[in-house]
């Protein structure tokens, strides 16, 4: 029990599910996978103090990897204060695709969404490196009809430059909430942005709620502002490819 739930005596408090869906194909090995681990590991405390001392919502963690298939590593999220990250190891293939489509089935109130209190939209954070090489496209129009991802914030990392930009654009839905890393200390500092940037602005009950309906301004673009300013702050960091 959080210090939230400690102090108001338990009250129930709505869930938001930070997604991670992580690349572990056999070109992720070696710095990329290293820095994804790390990052993921070393935030993990942050996201407990997030969701502790937040009035409105409980943050939950749930990890999806794919590479030759996709598999979830919990069979479901987590709260944040009982989360461990499991490092992560590579091989195989990026069957995008597959992954899409086992997102789909738990983005529902039968599955991961089904807390009684009540869940916000969640936030999904997608890192790859290289290509699809499934038919992914199929997967990904699936996913486009679930309102809770059309409600959901949205951002991926490409990985190095070989990452498709263009499937992580439309996975997005703009090509501001797609970054770049070609370092690992790049990407340590995107996964720590995007994971804590995501939860305060998901789990805040001021911004736009699941309703099946969009609204405006949504937590969507209230994240791509934060990412800006981030972008500009990293730059020069940035800069020289290291993979």
């Amino acid at each position: 029990m959080g210090i939230y739930d400690e102090l108001c005596g338990g009250i129930a408090r709505r869930t938001m599910v930070l997604f991670f869906l992580v690349d572990t194909s056999g070109s992720m090995a070696g710095s990329k996978i290293g820095a994804v681990n790390e990052a993921i590991n070393d935030i993990v405390p942050e996201l407990r103090d997030i969701s502790d001392n937040n009035a409105d919502a409980q943050i939950k963690i749930a990890v999806l990897e794919f590479n030759s298939g996709a598999e979830w590593l919990y069979p479901n999220p987590i709260e944040a204060e009982n989360f461990e990250w499991d490092y992560l190891d590579v091989g195989g293939v990026t069957d995008l695709g597959t992954a899409f489509t086992m997102l789909d089935e738990k983005l529902s109130r039968n599955e991961f969404m089904s807390d009684v209190a009540g869940s916000f939209a969640p936030a999904i954070f997608l890192m790859s490196d290289g290509q699809p090489t499934d038919h992914y496209e199929k997967g990904l129009a699936k996913l486009k009809e679930n309102n809770w991802y059309k409600n959901a914030i949205k951002v991926a990392v490409a990985i190095g430059d070989d990452a498709d930009q263009d499937v992580l654009k439309d996975f997005t839905g703009n090509s501001e909430s797609v970054l770049t890393a070609r370092n690992p200390e790049a990407l340590k500092k995107m996964i720590t942005f995007v994971s804590v940037t995501a939860s305060k602005i998901g789990s805040q009950s001021s911004s736009v709620e699941f309703s099946g309906k969009s609204s405006a301004p949504s937590k969507q673009d209230d994240f791509v502002e934060q990412i800006q300013d981030f972008n500009a702050d990293i730059f020069d960091d940035d800069a020289e490819i290291e993979w």
